[in-house]
């Protein structure tokens, strides 16, 4: 009885040293992890608190966590000494539209190369491929020219139509319908759905974690869209907010830093893409798993 005791204890002392061993490792890969969190949050707390901060208290402490005092005085000049309500509500139509049509028209192209059966399909999905390869600053100029031939340059329908369908959205859909049973599709073809009844009543309400993602992606490549803006408008009055913001930024409202000012649009125009994504993480990060599994 002694000597099992005494085995016993022998075998707690041995494992120990690797308890511990795994508590130090796992206290060290925790506090790395919020050292780095901590890293990329501080840009964050510095643009709200100088958005919070006075002019002059911005320019000597720009780096200061702590506004002292304490100013509402840069959101009240971005809300009544700026443009933005029209930019807010510029970017609010674009995003909207384009958000909304790049879930419907990616859902079809999607549902179309993941289960039509037609002749030069893998040609096509390999097409859209290699657009996601393409940097978009290659096509400046053919958008411009092709805006402006089409007379369309300068408008919503500029801002609006050359972004309304995604290379990437479309190969999002398609990984994930395929990775729906087909014999789901075969019974509702039995009961005499068709390819669209069969898709938008049978097939589009299980592919709900990809349209979640895809929506988030959309909405927020949209709402902070600005290379497109630069060749589709000009006129301040269809200015979005990442183009109206970028006149802030280039100091066309005066001399001086001006960062309450600058700050607090910028603040303004995080909050409705970091609303989105806080309600719907849980959905988005669930849809691109389960969209990349077939890839």
């Amino acid at each position: 009885m002694r000597t099992n005791t005494a085995r016993a204890g022998s075998a707690r002392t041995a494992r120990r040293p690797g308890e511990r061993g795994g508590l130090v490792s796992t206290f060290t890969g925790y506090a790395v992890l919020i050292f780095f969190a901590l890293v990329f949050l501080y840009p964050f707390v510095i643009q709200i608190a100088n958005s919070l901060k006075t002019e002059p208290d911005a320019a000597a402490h720009p780096l200061s966590p702590l506004p002292g005092p304490l100013s509402l005085a840069g959101y009240d000049r971005v809300f009544f000494g700026t443009d933005l309500p029209l930019w807010l509500g510029n970017s609010l139509l674009v995003t909207i539209v384009v958000t909304v049509g790049r879930v419907f028209l990616d859902s079809l192209a999607g549902y179309a190369l993941a289960r039509l059966r037609f002749r030069g399909r893998r040609a096509m999905f390999g097409a859209i491929v290699a657009v996601i390869a393409v940097p978009g600053v290659v096509l400046f100029i053919p958008k411009f020219l092709v805006l402006n031939q089409l007379g369309m340059y300068d408008s919503y329908a500029a801002l609006i139509l050359p972004v309304i369908a995604d290379a990437a959205g479309v190969f999002i859909m398609k990984q994930f319908f395929e990775s729906i049973p087909v014999s789901v599709e075969e019974a509702a073809r039995i009961d005499g759905a068709g390819v669209f009844r069969t898709f938008w009543s049978v097939v589009l309400p299980m592919a709900r974690p990809a349209l979640i993602t895809l929506t988030i992606i959309s909405f927020q490549g949209t709402w902070n869209e600005f290379p497109h803006s630069l060749v589709a408008v000009q006129s301040p009055e269809l200015f979005t907010l990442p183009r109206g913001l970028a006149d802030l930024v280039s100091g066309s409202l005066g001399t001086g830093t001006q960062y309450p000012l600058k700050l607090g649009a910028a603040v303004l125009a995080t909050i409705p893409v970091a609303v989105i994504f806080v309600i719907f993480q849980r959905h988005f990060i669930r849809g691109a798993n389960e969209g990349s599994e077939k890839g």
